[in-house]
């Protein structure tokens, strides 16, 4: 049992010592509260997944956490409970209800978000925000609407009925549930009214259009002047959210456009724009996308790259550094019918679909960012390097590769090195153990090896399987090696007497890592090769001739 956004432990100590931190404990509960909401247990160490043998919980433990958090919060709601565990030893858990309709706060006005397993401060610039999310959050099961169940558009209804029964990601005892107890199930119903959930799957279209707000999609082709050449639009609410995405892959013919690639004596043709992506990126910005906001979906394609704006910021703890691997669904039940209905790869963002296809594309990874009311997704249309499509789809082949381990090869053979600073930043990885957890197999089954340590480790595909697949990457002084890079250092200490680091790096190669040039300055220095002068950005350096 880790520690995460859902999950915190800490020792039973916390609440019997002489003087227990209660207002810490009650930031805690905002932090939850203002989230997904979660859960401590108090009488588990950090390090632990059990209590320590023999303990017990104190029987007036429980009201008095409880009533002390009630004291020192305002719109949080907490549950104590005691447990025993496997090994008869008793934990309090705490259970943090999410609240959806309000912000919650220390009683001396202070506001917190859980972010994984971090508790941070909300500024004043984020309340906004999060208090749209929660907006959001209840807009779904509203039914302000007062639309009768037999008002349904009844072919919609069977049509999601039947996508029901037929997807192998709900179990058996969901498909035998009934159509009306399918509706109640899924929160498309709240008593005898459909919930804007509902009205949004299937309504019809004149109740569609009374949301607030339903989704509309505008396509628009430019060509090299930024002049329009084309426009679609998908505006008069006729279709519920399947739908959509359907007409979108299918009424716009750019999708099928691609080029072609010589694969041995045959051809493989790569595709501009691959559909997995155009479905996860439409899926994405259907489910997470606030239906509070007014705002139409923009698909915007030029001849280089695709741009999809999508109304609203992202949820509160996603960033578009974290995007890949963190994920707040802003409309939970929305998310569960795509999930389900298998129109999203995966619960939750589905990034990582997105960065496997284009890696083993050979492209760039996407390139997503936060303007002033909307999120915008760049995917470029250029390959950067076609033997990386034939070299991920061999080795793939060969290892059956998991989805991490082949967005981890694509980077690397398409950087042909990533130290673990440049691998951290490009997937927004904190710790180093993540790193491990990207690469998974792909040391012990020697396609990628390492060097050096801790920040300084540089990952490179292994030399013998470039050589075995037939691999032609580019060609750089990245991977130099140190005694070569002290001939270059050398050499242009020579020419150039006093240099700054700066200068020597933009002569020698800037793909050379900076942190490297700087250790073999250092290396040179020590064994009195180089000498420098000054300190910090005033340092040069120079050979003693």
């Amino acid at each position: 049992m880790k520690e995460n956004s859902l999950r915190d432990k800490k020792s039973l100590r916390t609440l019997t010592k002489a003087n227990p931190d209660w207002d810490e404990l009650a930031k805690d509960c905002v932090c939850f509260a203002n989230a997904q909401g979660g859960a401590i247990f108090f009488g588990i160490e950090d390090v632990d997944e059990l209590p320590p043998a023999g303990q017990k919980v104190p029987d007036h433990l429980p009201a008095k956490l409880q009533k002390q958090i009630q004291g020192r919060t305002i719109n949080v709601s907490v549950i104590p409970q005691v447990k025993q565990a496997e090994n008869g030893a008793e934990y309090l858990e705490l259970l943090v209800q999410r609240n959806s309709t309000a912000i919650a706060s220390t009683s001396n006005g202070r506001y917190y978000m859980r972010v994984d397993d971090d508790c941070k401060p909300i500024l004043p610039d984020e309340l906004t925000r999060l208090l749209a999310d929660k907006g959001a959050f209840v807009w779904e099961t509203q039914s302000y609407l007062k639309v009768s169940i037999k008002d349904c558009d009844n072919e919609k209804f069977s049509q999601f009925v039947s996508d029901v029964r037929l997807s192998d990601r709900v179990s058996q005892f969901v498909r035998d549930k009934t159509p009306e107890e399918l509706l109640e199930h899924y929160f498309f119903t709240s008593g005898k009214y459909l919930t804007n959930l509902g009205v949004l799957w299937i309504g019809k279209r004149e109740h569609r259009a009374r949301l607030l707000y339903a989704p509309a999609i505008q396509f628009i082709k430019y060509d090299e002047q930024d002049q329009k050449v084309n426009k679609l639009i998908w505006d008069d609410y006729s279709q519920n959210p399947k739908e959509l995405i359907q007409s979108v892959l299918s009424d716009i013919p750019d999708w099928k456009e691609g080029v072609e690639i010589a694969d041995g004596i045959f051809r493989k043709n790569v595709s501009n724009y691959d559909e997995a992506v155009i479905r996860e990126l439409m899926a994405n910005a259907l489910v997470h996308r606030p239906y509070t906001t007014k705002g139409d979906i923009f698909i915007n394609l030029y001849p280089d790259r695709l741009e999809i704006h999508n109304p609203g910021l992202l949820p509160l703890g996603v960033t578009p550094k974290n995007i890949l691997h963190k994920s707040v669904q802003r409309n939970p039940h929305l998310a569960k019918v795509f999930y389900d209905l298998k129109l999203m790869e995966k619960e939750g963002s589905g990034y990582d679909k997105i960065y496997e296809s284009l890696l083993s594309s050979g492209k760039p990874i996407p390139e997503p960012t936060e303007e002033f009311d909307r999120v915008k997704v760049i995917v470029k249309k250029q390959i950067i390097n076609k033997h990386v499509i034939q070299f991920i789809e061999k080795v793939h082949q060969e290892f059956q590769l998991r989805s991490k381990e082949i967005i981890s090869l694509g980077l690397i053979a398409q950087h042909n090195s990533l130290t673990a600073i440049e691998f951290s930043s490009i997937l927004g990885l904190e710790e180093k153990e993540a790193i491990r957890s990207w690469l998974g197999r792909l040391v012990n089954l020697k396609l990628v090896k390492s060097r050096g340590r801790t920040k300084g480790t540089t990952y490179l595909v292994e030399p013998g399987v470039l050589k075995k697949h037939n691999f032609k990457g580019q060609t750089n002084l990245k991977n130099i090696l140190s005694h070569r890079l002290d001939a270059l250092i050398i050499e242009d200490l020579n020419k150039y007497e006093k240099s700054a680091i700066s200068d020597i790096h933009q002569r020698i190669g800037k793909e050379i890592p900076l942190r490297k040039l700087r250790y073999q300055l250092n290396q040179l220095i020590k064994n009195n090769k180089v000498r420098k002068i000054g300190q910090r950005r005033g340092t040069r350096y120079f050979i003693d001739k």
